[in-house]
């Protein structure tokens, strides 16, 4: 295993440390570490994003989930993230997860299903949700989240946070800003509500990225009760359902957006 990016010792002192922390908190478990990993290296990673104009981008422009893009195509994506990615996925980082979060037997997605980069361009947002719970084709069920920020430059009125919600709905529990160099962490389950629901105010060419991660084991815990879904959206509290027109692309096609989907008239 590489191990010049991710310190081995140190995540193995702080899965003792950030255990209880963790398995503790609300609305669902989670964390959020800061400076995860040493500055040159953050720094080295920021600078080999992927710029929106590059072709291994897959954009998606719908109600529920709009001006995001996103690349899952391993061999496509830059030399040091696809190592951030390995070591991600390597056995000490899964010994790390497994002490954090309590959950024994984690195994990663080498395909990247839904994860890989992820990058939201200005007035881009996602809408609050619960993830699908199985792997489409492993059929390992899903149990945490792993996001990695790479915004050197993030300011408060730019939006963009992620939210937990309360399991009833009612409530966001938790903002944490997409701060570069942070890892947040956070269970899934049938209601472990979550996204950035805000459209992104920040200057354009300022934009969200990421890497996404999702972790699975071989089976639901036996407290589970329910079958097969895909990703479900909800509306907060008085937010109305976002309605895309049809014609609004009509003449506007920028190279990422080339890909996209069709629009979906009024779909959440």
């Amino acid at each position: 295993m590489h191990n010049d990016m991710i310190d081995v010792a140190k995540i193995d002192w702080l899965s003792r440390e950030l255990a209880d922390q963790y398995q503790q908190a609300h609305p669902f478990p989670y964390i959020a570490i800061d400076d995860f990993l040493d500055e040159s290296t953050y720094h080295q990673l920021s600078a080999t994003f992927p710029g929106p104009d590059e072709s291994i981008w897959t954009a998606y422009e719908r109600a529920s989930e709009n001006l995001k893009l996103q690349s899952a195509d391993f061999t496509a994506i830059p030399p040091a993230l696809r190592t951030l990615i390995m070591e991600f996925n390597s056995a000490p980082f899964l010994r790390f997860l497994e002490r954090v979060s309590g959950i024994e037997g984690l195994q990663p997605d080498p395909h990247l299903h839904g994860g890989g980069l992820h990058q939201t361009l200005p007035g881009g947002h996602l809408g609050v949700h619960v993830d699908y719970n199985y792997h489409p084709e492993s059929k390992l069920y899903r149990r945490l989240n792993v996001l990695y920020y790479l915004n050197d430059t993030w300011q408060e009125e730019w939006n963009g946070h992620l939210q937990l919600w309360s399991k009833d709905m009612k409530h966001c529990v938790q903002n944490i800003a997409p701060l570069g160099n942070r890892l947040a962490i956070f269970n899934t389950d049938e209601h472990s509500w979550h996204g950035h629901p805000d459209p992104l105010a920040s200057p354009q060419g300022t934009n969200r990225r990421s890497v996404a991660l999702y972790y699975y084991t071989n089976g639901a815990p036996k407290s589970v009760v329910g079958t097969e879904h895909s990703t479900k959206f909800r509306l907060r509290p008085g937010e109305r359902r976002r309605i895309t027109a049809k014609d609004v692309m009509l003449g506007m096609t920028p190279p990422y957006f080339r890909v996209a989907a069709k629009r979906l008239l009024g779909r959440v």
